[in-house]
């Protein structure tokens, strides 16, 4: 008489695998994690924001937004953790004393992406957008955040650790790396033509304004340009801008910045890409 099958069972996890899965993050929920920490840590030392209910406001709204127009244009119900950070940093970043102006920016920034979209790709950061939009066409309504960590070391401290430790985690540490090496550089230089103190230069990259930028704008993988030498590239030439900017007095130079450089690199790229596809349909029809 044969033996039954057996089914060999599944050797259990190790313990240093199962404490590997329980510590494991999807990274699109980092994001959203990390940037919470900043409003939490910004706001319990600093109050950074201008209300909680106008921070709810503008994530509310760029949730709403982004699930309403995934569902017209893709058919599908869009995970929501982009519009999260959308929404929390309009909600950081921008000061008004009304309510609109945070769901007007909130839903400029989500709809970004659907409408200025060029072979299938948008090409601003969404955030990025809708702010610097927002301080360009009403200026007399909103201002940006300028709130600095002043002489509290730690708070910046922690940002910077857990935001270098996440960023180096999806493997975009360099980006925000060369920025702030070109800022600082930047920095001293402008310091040196101008004749101002070197610190109060470099300063503005310890606010919590700047830990935004580094780390979420200038890092957005759908729109920065793919290889990691341009990428280097790219933000090197924003902080060009950004100290020629500062150099004319423009205050919200990081945005403005980023707004030209960011979508110019992109565009370059998708001309380059279409190029680069129509000579492979020619050699392949010759």
């Amino acid at each position: 008489m044969s033996q039954p099958m057996t089914v060999p069972s599944s050797p259990l996890p190790s313990s240093p695998a199962r404490w590997k899965q329980f510590i494991s993050l999807d990274n699109r929920y980092i994001a959203p994690i990390f940037i919470t920490c900043i409003l939490l840590v910004g706001h319990l030392s600093f109050g950074i924001l201008e209300s909680y209910q106008r921070t709810l406001l503008a994530i509310i709204v760029s949730i709403a937004t982004e699930l309403t127009l995934g569902r017209i244009f893709f058919h599908k119900w869009v995970h929501p953790a982009s519009a999260y950070i959308s929404g929390i940093s309009v909600g950081i970043l921008l000061r008004s004393p009304a309510f609109w102006p945070y769901a007007l920016c909130a839903a400029i920034s989500i709809m970004s992406k659907y409408v200025l979209r060029i072979k299938g790709r948008h090409i601003w950061n969404p955030s990025n957008f809708g702010i610097s939009a927002m301080l360009f066409l009403v200026p007399e309504t909103v201002a940006g955040l300028s709130i600095q960590w002043g002489n509290y070391l730690l708070p910046m401290l922690v940002i910077w650790v857990l935001g270098s430790v996440i960023i180096w985690r999806l493997r975009r540490f360099h980006i925000t790396f060369t920025y702030v090496a070109s800022f600082i550089a930047f920095g001293f230089m402008r310091s040196w033509l101008t004749g101002s103190p070197w610190r109060s230069e470099i300063a503005p990259i310890t606010g919590p304004m700047y830990q935004l930028f580094i780390f979420f704008m200038i890092t957005d993988p759908k729109t920065t340009v793919r290889t990691k030498k341009w990428q280097c590239i790219v933000v090197f030439l924003v902080a060009v801008v950004e100290m020629v900017m500062r150099m004319y007095q423009i205050v919200y130079a990081p945005f403005y910045a980023l707004f030209i450089v960011g979508p110019t690199a992109m565009l370059i790229e998708i001309w380059l890409d279409s190029r680069r596809a129509s000579a492979e349909k020619l050699a392949v029809a010759r």
